[in-house]
């Protein structure tokens, strides 16, 4: 079943709103810092949805409906880590960025370590979202492709041409405004999807709840190997997935998201003053908890759906023999009426469109700022500046372009654990680095590196384990795991750079004012005047 010519408008025509944002916006693009920051003029709720945006992605639509709808809400744990990161975030990491009005997360690396440390952690970063963007890319036009049946690779040209045109004119400007309206596209066709699931359902609402507590889909459940549903553990281990290690690697992940992502300390920077910046944060976690609850239980809604209207496929998924994360578009094509089915892939579309334009913009800023402008070209005009960060912008589009469409001609899975083991390698620690910065005195450029040295090869060590177990040795086999490799790898990185930093007599340091939780002056941010009425 195809896309009927009422689907395809609408597709056609949210295609052409972002795209005129693009244009709209890229009036005011003059310099890198409206460019990058917005000329730091925005309000809070803007930026907060804005950071939905940019972390609900294509796992909103697809990965936790997926989830619900063959297992329970385990998976959901993790994002309870939210909440406590942000407010981790806004007494410690937000205060420091703002107070230095820093654009790039890597300039309080240099600030604390030294040019070195800066320079890693942004190439860190720019290789790791060059990975991602075309991964995005080519799933979501994987997506568009099974729902259309149009050619992939014309899915793959149309959809990385169409985000890669409105960030690289519109700048930070379009990229906040088009995920605050994709946010919202998102959540209005969820809404549409479990509004047919209740009208078409005998029993309405009431007949979900009651079909998905008597089978137990809304608990806190581990899926057993035959199928069967077991109470998840609430111990501390490092040797199984408990309740309790679930929400303590979420608050690891969003740390880490919240003081070394670029995608969201660009947004600390765009805000108008530090109480919008924090007022951006908790928009976020109020935001994004209720959207990612209403798509596990879209999840659940459909399990019930399809138990009373079952169907090859759908069985075919819950067993294992087709993957779940089919069963959100299986009912997108066949169950609702057209018109609204273009509405809700434009959702799907949204969901991923707003973190690639997101990490396009935010990869020219950390090319510009932290490289370009740092080590090759420190007295260039800020027009100059801008024609660079157009150029970075478009060469980051063509890359994604071309490795979704690399993606496409070949093992998309094996490249895609090639992808995610380079990121790995290179991103381990980030958070244990950061951490060693905000809350201890001790560490430089020395100690973080061979922080760095260890972290690497211990990360390297489990993906041996996990990827080429037969290499190693049984007495080198992985005795944790390897769900906790990257909460492991930021301890390591951080006792190791605090226990050099402690026994190595260091030179003598620059001022830590503003750069640790020990050493903050009491004076805030001025918050910068707009004629904005938002």
């Amino acid at each position: 079943m195809g896309l009927t010519i009422w689907d395809i408008v609408v597709l056609v025509l949210y295609m052409l709103a972002m795209a005129w944002m693009g244009i709209y916006f890229s009036k005011k693009n003059r310099d890198t810092e409206q460019y990058f920051v917005g000329g730091r003029r925005f309000a809070g709720w803007v930026v907060g949805l804005s950071l939905v945006g940019t972390s609900i992605s294509s796992v909103t639509f697809l990965a936790f409906p997926a989830d619900a709808f063959k297992t329970t809400w385990l998976r959901f744990l993790p994002n309870f880590g939210l909440p406590v990161a942000v407010l981790i975030a806004v007494m410690v990491f937000l205060p420091i960025f703002r107070k230095r009005r820093m654009t790039s997360a890597y300039e309080y690396l240099e600030y604390r370590f030294g040019p070195s440390v800066r320079a890693y952690g942004a190439f860190a970063f720019i290789l790791g979202q060059v990975f991602r963007l075309s991964i995005i890319l080519y799933l979501v036009s994987l997506l568009l492709h099974e729902m259309s049946g149009w050619n992939l690779a014309l899915c793959i040209v149309v959809c990385g041409v169409f985000v890669a045109f409105y960030t690289v004119v519109g700048g930070i400007d379009a990229v906040i405004w088009t995920d605050v309206i994709q946010t919202l596209v998102l959540v209005v066709g969820g809404m549409v999807c479990l509004a047919v699931i209740v009208y078409k359902l005998p029993g309405g609402l009431g007949e979900i709840f009651s079909t998905a507590m008597a089978d137990h889909k809304l608990s806190i459940a581990d899926m057993q190997s035959d199928g069967s549903m077991a109470p998840v553990n609430w111990n501390l281990s490092l040797t199984s997935k408990t309740g309790t290690m679930m929400l303590l690697l979420g608050v690891i992940a969003y740390l880490t998201e919240y003081c070394g992502n670029q995608n969201t300390v660009q947004r600390y920077a765009a805000a108008r003053s530090t109480s919008e910046a924090r007022k951006a944060m908790f928009v976020c976690a109020m935001a994004s908890l209720p959207i990612w609850a209403f798509y596990m239980f879209i999840g659940t809604a459909l399990y019930v759906f399809f138990k009373h209207f079952p169907t090859m496929e759908t069985t075919e998924m819950l067993s294992g023999v087709r993957k779940p994360e089919q069963v959100l578009p299986f009912f997108i094509i066949h169950y609702l009426p057209p018109g609204v089915t273009g509405l809700v892939i434009a959702a799907a579309v949204a969901a991923a469109m707003s973190s690639l334009d997101s990490s396009i913009n935010a990869i020219s800023a950390v090319g510009v700022t932290d490289f370009y402008k740092r080590h090759f070209a420190k007295t260039k005009s800020e027009r100059h500046y801008l024609q660079v960060a157009w150029g970075l912008a478009t060469t980051a589009g063509v890359a994604m372009i071309a490795g979704a469409l690399f993606l496409a001609q070949t093992d998309a899975k094996t490249l895609q654990d090639a992808a995610s083991i380079i990121t790995s390698l290179l991103g381990a620690g980030l958070f244990g680095m950061y951490a060693l910065g905000f809350f201890t005195r001790r560490g430089d450029a020395m100690a973080v590196w061979i922080g760095i040295v260890f972290t690497v090869l211990f990360t390297a060590w489990t993906v041996i384990a996990a990827k080429k177990p037969d290499m190693l040795p049984q007495s080198l086999a992985v005795p944790f795991d390897l769900y906790y490799t990257g909460m492991i790898g930021n301890l390591i990185l951080f006792t190791v750079g605090f226990l050099v930093g402690t026994l190595r007599p260091q030179r003598q340091q620059q001022s830590l004012d503003n750069l640790t939780v020990w050493d903050r002056s009491t004076q805030s941010d001025q918050p910068v005047i707009t004629d904005s009425i938002f």
